[in-house]
């Protein structure tokens, strides 16, 4: 990824930092003035930058990975491969199956992976039929929601006949969504973050992350259920050395504003998370914000012509406390990350970061837009005018585009969702991310969507927003680690940078871009130690 360097046949290594790249000729001097060893057991293979995914919700996997899997795609895992439901009958099947499996009718069963457009209707009644006395949470594919039978609403100890205070709250059919979902995980937390099941959930997140070839990834909303057991967890599981890559924290913004009594407390709170980073683990000066719902739910607010069947998205945070937080970050010099799907919801970030550089101009500011599902060409051309980055999730693509070309969107939008060309055209730092789980943590996967634009059904979703390979390399290496603002430290192999690699099978410029997601992965190197994947 340096074009002054783009091909290297020896790296030099010590303490874990890059000495020099280049052949053995080139580093003699090195090697003649310093002990040394020559190892070769990768001669045969491709050493690329390690992977970085900048956008990942640690917390969020751990508790998902507990849980039963029932999506529309097919899902690859370290330990097994699940196989796709697309059909309400198959989606009822497989909810029906995991409770029968469960003896205890006091133990919650939790079910992952439902999405209205493929799985139908999903309310409480319907819940009910499903598994009349055990409680049954279904989560929603997007996680913004869950929906859960009457047995769960009394296991949580709500009034299955009550009424909620909170409008995104529906008790009659058990529908907890976007705003609302916070009622649920008051509930549902302390069981899913019980230590030991907590801890399993990180272990398998561990492998993941390993499994898909990265080194670095960024926790992009920590504190998304219990800043300081998340903390703990994470410190005393990955800081050892069985975990080969590190974690950059982003704290989710109001989250700490509520907590900490305003903005300026806020902002004292995140330099001082600071003060306890570790080895691999770091809190940077960066802050997550939200505009609009979820792509999954198809919430994200759309500008016109809307939704086809005229509903609404949904806010997140209401404009106005958006913008009161974005200009309290922004004032206190943070890199601002905002997760907005549609383009009304980019739309109302573009407009707030165009007001903050008028009354406060900032160079390198950092602010990134997070997920860019939906966008309009114009609203590209102005995130390059504001020197902003592009974070996306493409493979939105690869499940979506189908579906929502006929329900929801529309093919002309549907077919240019992630226009990470047009990015390009207008020279945005653009990255790609899995948002895990919402996408696979399978970097290359990410780069094939990116590259080929072919979605779940195998059909090819407009040529003109393709990158090429070199491109996506890009996006999941130095593109990534400007977004977390460690471009000096990673993202490319030169002298200087972290020793971390990314060890591939094939050469990802000489296969067929339509292989590209199936190079396989020997392992990684995380400063300068080899770690290979454990295939068993």
């Amino acid at each position: 990824m340096e074009p002054s360097l783009p091909e290297a046949t020896a790296v030099a290594v010590r303490d874990g930092q890059i000495v020099e790249v280049g052949s053995l000729e080139t580093l003699k001097p090195w090697l003649d003035a310093h002990p040394h060893v020559i190892d070769t057991r990768f001669e045969n293979h491709i050493l690329t930058p390690g992977f970085i995914d900048p956008h990942l919700h640690p917390s969020m996997a751990a508790v998902l990975l507990q849980m039963r899997f029932a999506t529309a795609t097919e899902w690859r895992l370290p330990w097994e491969t699940i196989s796709p439901v697309t059909t309400p009958e198959a989606f009822a099947s497989r909810a029906k199956k995991v409770v029968e499996e469960r003896d205890d009718t006091s133990d919650p069963v939790f079910v992952w992976g439902y999405h209205q457009l493929w799985h139908g209707k999903m309310n409480r009644t319907v819940l009910d039929e499903i598994a009349p006395d055990h409680p049954l949470v279904v989560w929603h594919r997007s996680f913004h929601e869950v929906i859960v039978n009457s047995a769960a609403l009394k296991w949580m100890g709500l009034d299955p006949d009550g009424k909620s205070n909170n409008w995104q709250v529906n008790l009659d059919e058990g529908h907890f969504y976007e705003g609302g979902l916070r009622v649920a995980l008051d509930k549902l937390m302390p069981y899913l973050m019980a230590p030991a099941r907590y801890e399993e959930g990180l272990n398998r997140l561990r492998q993941v992350v390993h499994f898909g070839g990265h080194t670095t990834i960024g926790d992009m909303a920590a504190g998304l259920f219990n800043l300081g057991l998340e903390w703990d967890a994470t410190t005393r599981l990955f800081e050892t050395d069985a975990t080969p890559f590190r974690v950059f924290f982003i704290p989710e913004g109001n989250a700490l504003v509520s907590s900490e009594g305003g903005i300026d407390g806020a902002v004292k709170k995140i330099h001082a998370l600071q003060e306890q980073n570790t080895h691999r683990l770091k809190f940077i000066d960066h802050v997550k914000l939200f505009t609009d719902g979820a792509f999954f739910s198809q919430l994200m607010q759309l500008g016109g012509p809307g939704y086809i069947d005229g509903h609404d998205g949904e806010w997140l945070a209401v404009p106005e406390k958006f913008e009161e937080s974005a200009r309290g970050f922004w004032n206190a010099g943070l890199k601002i990350h905002v997760h907005c799907c549609g383009d009304l919801g980019i739309e109302l970030a573009l407009e707030v970061l165009e007001k903050l550089q008028w009354e406060r101009p900032r160079f390198r500011h950092g602010f990134t837009f997070e997920h860019f599902g939906v966008s309009t060409p114009e609203q590209c051309r102005r995130v390059a005018d504001l020197g902003a980055f592009v974070s996306a999730n493409v493979y939105y693509l690869y499940e979506l585009s189908d579906i929502y070309s006929r329900q929801g969107l529309g093919y002309e939008r549907a077919s240019q969702i992630v226009r990470l060309k047009t990015l390009l055209r207008n020279n945005v730092s653009s990255t790609i991310h899995s948002d895990y789980t919402m996408a696979p943590a399978l970097p290359l996967n990410s780069a094939w969507v990116a590259v080929n634009r072919i979605n779940s059904v195998g059909d090819f979703m407009n040529e003109n927003e393709a990158i090429s390979v070199h491109e996506a390399l890009e996006a999941i290496t130095i593109n990534a680690a400007r977004v977390l603002g460690v471009e000096d430290e990673v993202g490319t192999i030169r002298s200087g940078k972290k020793a971390d690699f990314t060890v591939l099978e094939q050469n990802p410029y000489q296969v067929d871009p339509m292989s590209l997601k199936d190079i396989p992965i020997w392992g990684t190197v995380f400063e300068g130690q080899p770690a290979p994947i454990d295939r068993q």
